[in-house]
């Protein structure tokens, strides 16, 4: 903090901000941008910093606020508490704080075009200055790491049921639609979609660092052309798609020829490569057409699915049967209880990788809604108690994303109702039907109304998007109380993972995948609904059935009996005796 201040003075600099970010505009990062983890010690998924000479805070959501204090204690930074998820409310607080002729600071490599924007026109019309181009953590990060240089390679079109030339062959309609010459892709999962790419660049996420230069005839991957082995680079090349290094997309983007126009997403591309565009060039800021075109998947990538869930399903059966027979008669923590998890799904056909770090919740720790057990915080299991156990994995026939809570023992009253009222909010949004055209906050507000209804909610989302072998959080379509204005589509797959939180005590959440289906065509319009992915039983010993109606019974039960056809086949004798008391009907 000291030496960061020293540098401020040096460079006259009176605020400068880090956020949590990469040149992608990434919510995973690279161990070369966890900028804010080797400023602060925070080590969560989303955050701001902001230093001053006499003050320095972290702003962040909910869904951090506990692990945030702890992590950030005897640091130098303060919690800030954002009041909405992911605004910049910093800025207000710059606005409040900065006398006129301050000088307010970002790495532009870490700052989407938006949101540098958004710092300009709000701190200069107050004659606040801001410069967009200072990168002063690379000159106090001792041995930063490189950029990754894992391999990389290309899926087969029976993989992801659509060639890049078909994908690239719908980006340039949607280009020639808007009356523009190309455009630039910065997001990572984008890149990979369209380009139907994989790698392991980003810890849990199966993506590569690139760019995309897309024009009416040309498609330049700009990328460590290492990566590849030479089949792929074949494949590429044949595909219509040339390659270039990585370092050379600012170049490109420099030497747009004059009257060119050029699409780009303001949120999802850093402010130093937007600000390279020549002023000759016309920019459109869009979208990428790509994030909606990933977000619906096409036939092959649901079935791929469906069969990646019967594979998940057996792991976390065996998982849960593990768990039971193990807990009090061996020494079981956090840590190693993930191990174990993770042991489960790698025996799996076309397993990978997680799809982000377990989230082991023993007791209190549940309550923090992206808890990670360190050697510090890994608590020892007793067969007592409430566990939440967040995972998912990376298959190359997709991604999964589950939260289970179960009963270790000794349950209150208390802990079945919140339990009870949680699973109802999940059935309220897993049956839901609703006109086409609908948008996530009203499936959000369904979701919550049990909660609503006895005095309880929670700070996080209802549910997100989901790739197809990619990353575990997609966009562009959300559940949660914003209003983002992006139908819910036939074809896309979201989480419905409503919460309860008792801070010190204990956290509820259950979560499972569902596929957005044409359900019917009525005389006020087309109708939508869910067709539940997730292939886990749902713990029923803790449910207070005077707390459900007969249509949210009716869907466990059902439920119940899906999970353990569907699973059955694929189980020992043992395990399917287990299972099926389990999931027998309530």
């Amino acid at each position: 903090m000291t030496a960061l201040r020293g540098l401020m003075k040096q460079h006259q600099i009176d605020a400068y901000v880090i956020p949590s970010s990469d040149p992608h505009m990434s919510e995973y990062l690279p161990e070369r941008y966890r900028c804010v983890a080797w400023a602060s010690g925070f080590t969560g998924s989303a955050g701001t910093l902001v230093i001053t000479q006499d003050f320095a805070g972290l702003w962040t959501d909910s869904r951090y606020f506990v692990q945030a204090a702890e992590q950030l204690k005897d640091s130098g930074y303060q919690l800030v508490k954002l009041k909405v998820q992911h605004a910049p409310e910093y800025v207000d607080w710059l606005v409040e704080v900065l006398p006129a002729n301050s000088v307010v600071a970002f790495d532009g490599q870490l700052t989407s075009a938006w949101l540098a924007k958004t710092l300009i026109a709000k701190l200069e019309a107050l004659s606040i200055n801001v410069r967009g181009d200072v990168d002063l953590l690379s000159l106090l990060w001792n041995n930063r790491p490189e950029l990754p240089k894992a391999p990389a390679y290309v899926l087969d079109d029976s993989l992801t049921g659509e060639s890049v030339i078909a994908k690239l062959d719908r980006l340039r309609i949607w280009i020639r639609q808007k009356r523009s010459d190309a455009h630039f892709i910065s997001a990572l999962d984008d890149l990979a979609w369209l380009f139907n790419i994989r790698g392991s660049d980003v810890p849990c996420n199966p993506v590569i660092l690139g760019f995309g230069l897309i024009t009416l005839n040309e498609a330049i991957l700009y990328i460590d052309q290492g990566k590849f082995p030479s089949e792929d680079r074949s494949r590429l090349s044949a595909a219509g798609v040339t390659l270039a290094d990585y370092t050379e997309a600012e170049v490109a983007l420099s030497q747009l020829a004059d009257g060119f126009t050029l699409l780009m997403d303001p949120k999802r591309t850093c402010f130093s490569l937007y600000s390279t565009v020549p002023a000759t060039v016309s920019v459109v800021e869009q979208l990428n057409p790509t994030t909606h075109f990933k977000a619906v998947k096409n036939a092959v990538e649901i079935q791929h699915t469906r069969a990646t869930m019967v594979k998940d399903g057996v792991a976390m059966t065996r998982f849960f049967k593990w768990l039971e027979e193990t807990v009090g008669k061996e020494p079981i923590t956090e840590i190693s209880l993930a191990e174990q998890l993770l042991k489960f799904r790698a025996e799996q056909a076309d397993f990978v990788g997680e799809s982000f770090d377990t989230i082991a919740a023993y007791g209190f720790h549940g309550a923090l809604p992206h808890y990670k057990a360190t050697p510090e915080s890994n608590s020892l299991l007793q067969p007592e108690g409430l566990l939440l156990v967040d995972s998912g994995g990376q298959y190359r026939t997709g991604t999964t994303d589950i939260t289970r809570v179960v009963s270790l023992g000794n349950i209150t009253d208390e802990q079945r109702v919140d339990y009870t009222l949680v699973l109802k909010g999940m059935i309220e949004g897993s049956t839901l039907i609703f006109p086409r055209g609908s948008r996530g906050y009203q499936v959000d507000a369904i979701t919550r109304k049990p909660l609503w209804d006895h005095l309880r909610n929670y700070g996080h989302g209802t549910g997100h998007g989901v790739g197809f072998f990619l990353n575990v959080h997609e966009g562009p379509h959300v559940f949660n109380t914003a209003a983002v204005d992006v139908p819910i589509e036939t074809g896309m797959i979201t989480s419905i993972e409503p919460g309860l939180y008792r801070e010190g005590a204990y956290g509820i959440r259950i979560e499972n995948l569902v596929l957005t289906v044409d359900h019917q065509n009525a005389f006020f319009g087309s109708f939508l609904a869910f067709e539940t992915l997730t292939l886990c039983y749902i713990d029923t010993s803790l449910v207070n059935k005077a707390l459900l109606d007969s249509k949210h019974i009716n869907w466990l039960n059902q439920y119940h009996a899906m999970v353990y056809e569907q699973l059955k086949p694929y189980l020992t004798e043992n395990e399917q005796e287990w299972l099926a008391k389990k999931t027998a009907a309530i």
